[in-house]
């Protein structure tokens, strides 16, 4: 990391590039379940939601490739086993095993709300502390918000076409 780089970081490096490795670990976990849920989902607007789950899994994607070069600015290392993750992760992983739409639905979007949550927090953190970090962390707050929207959405129009018997 470059010394002004560094100078302009009111905190602890190490433990900012913690922080991120968590979050790393998140995005990388959304990414898997985002995907796979859209390999198996089953049911009504099945393929609105298949659309709708590959675009987030794109974005959770981005966000994790976002996250490993800030953490290697940072002078630190992405995680790099996947077996990692699991210890890591701020909101863990459901696997889509019932692959209903609601259901696959109901997880990812409180995985959602957990990374709502998460990048609340390490928006904070940066705040004052590391201006580069917190713009990374505004974009991808942003993101999580409108995914948190549009699942929440989707499960909406699911409910009324059913109740509707449509």
């Amino acid at each position: 990391m470059g010394t002004k780089a560094r100078e302009i970081i009111k905190m602890d490096v190490d433990q900012l590039a913690g922080l991120l490795r968590k979050a790393f670990s998140d995005e990388w976990l959304a990414y898997y379940q985002y995907w796979v849920g859209a390999q198996v989902v089953k049911g009504p607007m099945k393929d609105a939601v298949i659309t709708e789950l590959n675009q987030h899994a794109a974005d959770e994607l981005r966000h994790a490739g976002l996250i490993a070069l800030r953490i290697i600015e940072l002078d630190g290392m992405p995680v790099t086993k996947p077996e990692d993750w699991y210890e890591l992760t701020n909101c863990g992983y459901e696997a889509p095993d019932d692959p209903y739409v609601e259901t696959v639905l109901k997880q990812n979007i409180k995985g959602e709300q957990c990374a709502i949550t998460t990048y609340s927090k390490l928006l904070q953190t940066t705040k004052d502390a590391d201006p580069v970090t917190y713009n990374i962390v505004v974009q991808i707050l942003q993101d999580e918000v409108s995914h948190e929207e549009d699942l929440q959405n989707l499960a909406e129009d699911i409910q009324l076409m059913l109740k509707h018997g449509r």
